[in-house]
């Protein structure tokens, strides 16, 4: 009796050769260790049958898609959370500060507008000279400022000190809207980027197992459909070989008839 008719499987002891079972040191760490999982006593140098390991091969590869499964689950369910939040509403800043606008504040808005346009510049000017002239030529008598001018000095003064501060709450106004639109710029590039980390797990998760998974589950396939095709040339040499010893004592029994 050879060496390769005394082999036993590991997994019901029935006797094996050694063309159709494998050492548990010629498998994959995963698999070797879901086997010495079932059989502590096991030991590297034992041997499992084809059949056994089949199953064992589909137990490991069915194990990678769920835990596969389970990690993009969580990683879409985080995704998803994320995109769905509400912890922050983004606003729209104009639309929030034209709904609570006052009176005093749009004739602020409208004055500081005015004030800073070439309309202002060219009124301001027609007035000054028209002031000039009609003081200083004395059109239809007109004779309420004689130069230098110093009521309209006073005009220009008073003008000046009371559209000042009308731009400035308006400046102030602008100086809120450019901190809500901040704040809100803050919150948006939170939450991309909370999203962009999430994006970036869930390609690592790809590359790194959901990948080399796929690579080993084809491997296990290609050895699968090996076993498969060397089981079925056995059976086929099995059967060959009956029908040729017939073939043969029927030749025999031929020759003795003769």
């Amino acid at each position: 009796m050879t060496e390769a008719d005394e082999l036993t499987c590991l997994v019901d002891g029935a006797p094996i050769s050694l063309e159709t079972s494998l050492q548990l040191a010629e498998l994959d760490v995963g698999l070797r260790n879901r086997i010495k999982r079932d059989y502590p006593q096991s030991k590297p140098t034992d041997y499992i049958c084809g059949h056994h390991l089949l199953k064992y091969r589909l137990d490991h590869v069915d194990a990678m898609i769920n835990a596969d499964l389970k990690q993009t689950k969580k990683i879409n369910h985080k995704l998803t959370k994320a995109l769905q939040s509400d912890d922050y509403d983004i606003i729209d800043v104009n639309d929030s500060l034209k709904e609570s606008l006052t009176f005093g504040q749009k004739v602020s808005d409208d004055v500081a507008r005015f004030g800073g346009s070439w309309g202002f510049i060219l009124v301001f000017m027609f007035v000054l000279i028209g002031w000039m002239i009609v003081n200083g030529l004395h059109v239809f008598g007109a004779n309420f400022d004689n130069y230098p001018f110093i009521l309209l000095n006073l005009v220009l003064s008073c003008v000046a000190a009371i559209q000042a501060p009308i731009i400035m709450m308006s400046q102030n106004r602008s100086a809120d809207r450019d901190r809500m639109m901040a704040e809100n710029d803050y919150h948006v590039n939170l939450k991309s980027e909370h999203e962009l980390r999430l994006l970036h797990a869930k390609v690592d998760h790809l590359a790194q197992n959901q990948v080399p998974h796929t690579m080993e589950i084809e491997r296990f396939q290609l050895e699968i459909l090996g076993e498969i095709r060397q089981e079925l040339a056995e059976l086929r040499e099995a059967k060959a070989t009956p029908d040729a010893a017939e073939r043969r004592e029927s030749h025999h029994e031929q020759v003795d008839h003769r």
